[in-house]
């Protein structure tokens, strides 16, 4: 993981997300993030506990397999979910269940463990099945494990959840999608309550930091959310004073051209009278300062009109001589 992405609060918003996940129970969750087990530093990413009827079925898939209490770790972008970190988090768990304030306060049958990674685990489901674990995908993205395991587990795969249902998870990535990101920023329309839109914000923060070439793209292809819009105002406004640099840029180079271009015309328009003065004819004043000499002509046709006070900025401004261009570059006369 690149130094960059391991300065961003993964973790909160990963709590903001799940919360996000479950906002349509959250009547019936306690949701406590960073739980510390003991005085010393041993925390839970975040646990959630059912206030009232633990055995009601949560309407997201991700809370199907959840009872009275929850353990749920997060790993971010970079991070290993290995079969240590996995008997570490069943260990955390299990410390979790013996801290109730009776014995068997909290049953071992009211604990269950979920593990959120963004990457799909190859090595951990391997060595769980050489362990002698059974691993069965009950949605997609969500795998439970089966086997001695004293709780029930999942591990979820937030990269093959279903985008539309779960977009809030799929956007914590370094590789974000531009269709989740759409679909992320669609949900800000419709969630309206101050704690969902502290959720997003922690979320959206994450991600577009994270994924700031895709939300470049997508702020430039679609109208903005006022989110987005605030989590990308400097870049927004640092973009607008490079565009306004290189239109003074261009500008000035476009004058300069101009002005350089007008001045060789000027010059050929000088030496063109000099020479007509002299009495040269158009055929000697041609081969002297090579140019072709219809353009001499024309300009000795338009300079005969005002002898013998040859204005040179007239003749240039002449109407009749729409291009006079010196003999480094192409001449044209109408």
């Amino acid at each position: 993981m690149s130094g960059k992405a391991e300065k961003l609060q993964w973790h909160p918003a990963f709590c903001a997300a799940t919360e996000l996940e479950l906002r349509q129970d959250l009547d019936v969750l306690e949701l406590i993030p960073e739980y510390n087990l003991s005085k010393k530093p041993l925390q839970i990413d975040l646990v959630i506990i059912k206030k009232m009827d633990w055995k009601r079925t949560l309407q997201n898939e991700i809370g199907h397999i959840m009872r009275g209490h929850n353990i749920l770790e997060y790993k971010g972008p970079g991070d290993e979910l290995t079969i240590d970190s996995f008997f570490k988090v069943i260990g955390y768990a299990s410390l979790y269940k013996a801290q109730g304030i009776a014995v068997n306060k909290i049953p071992a049958s009211e604990v269950t463990v979920s593990f959120f990674r963004n990457a799909y685990p190859k090595a951990l489901f391997q060595e769980l099945k050489k362990e002698g674990y059974i691993l069965k995908k009950i949605y997609p993205g969500i795998y439970y494990v089966r086997g001695k395991v004293p709780f029930p587990v999942q591990v979820v795969v937030t990269s093959q959840l279903e985008r539309k249902a779960h977009c809030s998870l799929r956007v914590l990535t370094t590789q974000v999608e531009m269709q989740d990101a759409e679909l992320f920023l669609e949900q800000i329309h419709y969630l309206e309550s101050k704690n969902e839109r502290s959720n997003i914000d922690s979320v959206l923060q994450v991600s577009v930091n994270a994924n700031k070439q895709v939300y470049s793209l997508l702020r430039r292809q679609n109208e903005m959310c006022e989110a987005l819009r605030e989590l990308m105002k400097d870049e927004i406004e640092k973009e607008l004073e490079n565009k306004l640099e290189q239109g003074r840029k261009q500008g000035l180079e476009q004058g300069l051209e101009e002005g350089l271009e007008q001045g060789e015309k000027l010059q050929l328009i000088r030496q063109v009278i000099k020479k007509l003065q002299k009495g040269n004819s158009v055929e000697e004043t041609s081969d002297m300062l090579e140019e072709e000499p219809e353009n001499i002509r024309k300009i000795y046709e338009i300079a005969a009109t005002m002898a013998p006070d040859y204005d040179v900025e007239k003749i240039y401004q002449s109407k009749s001589l729409r291009k006079i261009v010196g003999k480094h570059l192409t001449n044209i006369f109408l």
